[in-house]
């Protein structure tokens, strides 16, 4: 798709389950992790986790992959992604019979971008992360080369705007060796989100695979 937005062209990659009629049904944002694209949701098996979730009861819904970068915030040049989710992507959607986004969830970069989504979107029924890419502190931030400054970090970071982040429809899932376990804490601390899960895991597609099926059934029950 081309992205006035982000001055390129994006993928979108639609993940519905097998098996049922995709034309109306809710969509839920899929945010990826820095180095990955839109399509790393399929190397990740997320359509059988969602037709499997679909099979067991879980209402169904569709997950909407784009591509991003830069923790899906604008820095310093025009690239910004979030006004490509806000503004472009629901078109995008519509034209393909299904409803606007109701949902976030973002794996690692993904997760900073989710939650930057959910403040300017406070009437998703869910937002969740995995392994979100948090930041404690400016020189931690800074240390990733992505931010513009400090007040460019500031406006963006999740966890100096908690009050914006709602608990009710929120998740939380972190591996307990993550790099980013700390921040993920302080994240919980801050939100109090309605489910927050630290179990054994690192930063990595095994963990990310492990959580998914819990993440897709904790998004569609709260789309339904």
């Amino acid at each position: 798709m081309p992205s006035a937005a982000r001055g390129t062209d994006v993928d979108l990659v639609l993940i519905t389950p097998s098996g049922v009629p995709s034309a109306g049904l809710p969509v839920c944002l899929a945010l990826h992790g820095r180095g990955a694209r839109a399509r790393t949701f399929l190397s990740l098996g997320v359509p059988d986790v969602l037709t499997a979730a679909v099979r067991t009861g879980t209402p169904p819904f569709a997950i909407a992959a784009l591509d991003g970068d830069h923790y899906w915030v604008k820095t310093a040049g025009a690239d910004d992604p979030q006004r490509m989710l806000t503004d472009e992507v629901p078109a995008w959607l519509a034209a393909r019979d299904l409803r606007p986004p109701s949902a976030a969830f973002g794996i690692s970069m993904g997760g900073f971008g989710a939650l930057r989504y959910a403040r300017a979107h406070p009437d998703l029924k869910a937002v969740a992360t995995a392994s979100a890419a948090l930041f404690v502190s400016w020189p931690d931030a800074r240390s990733r080369k992505v931010f513009a400054d400090e007040p460019n970090w500031r406006d963006d970071e999740p966890l100096l705007h908690p009050a914006d982040l709602h608990p009710a429809g929120s998740g939380v899932w972190c591996g307990e060796s993550d790099p980013f376990l700390t921040a993920n804490r302080r994240l919980v601390k801050a939100v109090s989100p309605e489910v927050s899960r630290f179990s054994p895991g690192g930063h990595d597609d095994e963990y990310w695979r492990g959580a998914l099926p819990e993440i897709v059934k904790f998004v569609g029950e709260r789309l339904s």
